[in-house]
């Protein structure tokens, strides 16, 4: 992160006004792009951009693969301007822009369009896009035949997960990589062609913003889904046993909240095994993240100093117990290969003083949230901004959170309002708190202030990204074209020059 005061937004690639159901990097990125620049935005945070599936809620902290990209987020538009697609047939697929995406629709167009253009992909005459495509398979084959391998018998298995599949299929060896990716040829080839596209795109995509001064800030999930390419591929280094099923499972554990805990469902890493392999895979996931992003958040950075591991076979987390994680050696190692570590780290939740010296040891900036501020222990919170760090980022809310107008209504009590209402030394209405709240964001000393975007417009309760604890229903909100108004970029631009946070 840069050592000068300047500022962002939060926003997901999906909740893009892009017309296929679900937004992508295409036409309405660079609007949102243009946006940020017009309104003197340094910053442009996502989230995970990995592959989603419906069995997991299109979560993208479940992701099938933390190396592949979502294919989702390919634009047909960009295809078109390639000649890979006719752009006159495009708006037969257009769906109604709508403030809820339509994942599953998105999934069928998308798909439809991808084939399409492969097809003309490998037909026509691309001699720049083909010679770029070699090189791109030379450079990911450490990951992407696995990828490919996996996503091949998920198909033919009509999705079960892995540990569910014949023996013969759930340890990843040549013989069987040799055997699935020769018998699936053209579909291997797709499979393949879809993932370069994405890349090509996302390249395009951050250039694009470079050339606006904007930066991007990606999501670094702390596990895979169990159902992964990335735990079939490396089942030594997660525990799992010889047929797959969970020996230790991520979570965290029971608090005031939640008497249960949260059992995530996902496997828990072998750390010794990791370490045995000088932490190879995590140096290979970094660097790969590093070809899409300026910097990233480490979600759930706790787990990097000591993590929650439940028995595999409870459906709780109340026996769970504390592990120790990597601690200083992972982040040594990332120094040692990649150079700079350009993180931050979400601190949030139960954070003990180890979580902060390794933070601290490593200069990562890590998370102020103002809506955790305001508790009965407002006056020593290091939420609340006379305790703020400069070397942090300050949000209003993330994306767990309520929409703050929406935390002003169903989230806070009587004591909550009446201890802001003292904190600003004026009455706050629900109409306004998200300015309120915004303004003191931008006043913090922290270094960056990254606000979501729903909380610049001021939105209710229904335009929350995510529920934590609900299982379905999630990560659906997008942007509406007619939003982002020109009242809108005053008011950032007036803030970011009042509080001194302009790019020099």
């Amino acid at each position: 992160m840069s050592i000068a005061r300047n500022a962002g937004i939060l926003m997901h690639v999906t909740s893009l006004p892009s017309p296929f159901g679900v937004g992508d990097v295409g036409p309405a990125a660079r609007t949102f792009l243009r946006f940020l620049h017009k309104s003197h935005q340094r910053y442009w945070q996502l989230l995970p951009i990995h592959p989603v599936i419906a069995t997991a809620g299109y979560s993208p902290y479940s992701p099938v693969s933390v190396m592949a990209g979502n294919t989702l987020l390919i634009s047909p538009e960009m295809l078109a301007e390639e000649g890979l697609l006719d752009a006159g047939q495009l708006p037969a697929y257009y769906l109604p822009v709508q403030a809820q995406a339509d994942f599953s629709t998105a999934v069928t167009i998308k798909n439809a369009l991808l084939r399409e253009a492969y097809q003309h992909f490998t037909t026509g005459s691309f001699p720049q896009l083909k010679k770029e495509y070699d090189v791109y398979l030379q450079k990911q084959q450490y990951w992407l035949e696995a990828y490919t391998c996996f996503m091949l018998l998920q198909q033919q298995h009509k999705g079960l997960p892995w540990h569910q599949w014949p023996s013969a299929d759930r340890t990843p060896v040549p013989q069987l990589f040799s055997r699935v990716l020769t018998a699936h040829r053209q579909e291997a080839d797709r499979l393949r062609w879809e993932q370069f596209i994405f890349d090509y795109q996302w390249r395009q995509l951050r250039k694009d913003a470079r050339k606006l001064g904007v930066h991007l800030i990606g999501d670094i999930p702390f596990y895979p889904g169990y159902h992964s390419a990335d735990v079939w591929a490396a089942q030594s280094l997660f525990k799992v046993d010889a047929q797959g099923k969970l020996k230790g499972v991520a979570g965290v554990p029971p608090d005031y909240f939640n008497a249960e805990g949260q059992h995530w469902g996902m496997p828990v890493y072998d750390w010794d095994a990791m370490k045995a392999q000088q932490y190879k895979w995590w140096i290979s996931r970094i660097r790969r993240c590093l070809e899409w992003y300026d910097s990233m958040r480490l979600d759930h950075f706790r787990a990097f100093s000591a993590y929650w591991e439940i028995p595999g076979k409870d459906t709780s987390a109340v026996n769970g117990r504390w592990q120790p994680g990597p601690g200083a050696a992972l982040f040594e190692a990332w120094q040692q290969h990649l150079g700079t570590l350009p993180f931050i780290a979400e601190d949030l939740g139960e954070i003990d003083a180890e979580v902060y010296q390794l933070r601290d040891r490593y200069q990562l900036p890590g998370m102020h949230v103002l809506q955790f501020a305001f508790g009965k222990d407002m006056a020593t919170s290091t939420h609340i901004p006379h305790h703020h760090r400069a070397n942090a980022v300050v949000y209003t809310g993330t994306h767990d959170n309520n929409t703050t107008r929406g935390w002003f209504l169903q989230d806070t009590a009587k004591t909550d309002r009446m201890r802001l209402t003292q904190y600003i030394g004026k009455r706050v209405f629900e109409k306004s708190v998200h300015l309120v709240l915004g303004r003191m964001a931008y006043a913090s000393v922290a270094q960056t202030v990254i606000l979501p975007i729903q909380d610049v417009l001021g939105l209710a309760e229904d335009a929350r990204m995510n529920i934590p604890a609900k299982a379905t229903g999630n990560w659906t909100w997008r942007l509406l074209p007619e939003q982002l108004t020109e009242a809108v970029i005053s008011r950032l631009k007036y803030w970011v020059l009042l509080y001194d946070r302009k790019q020099r």
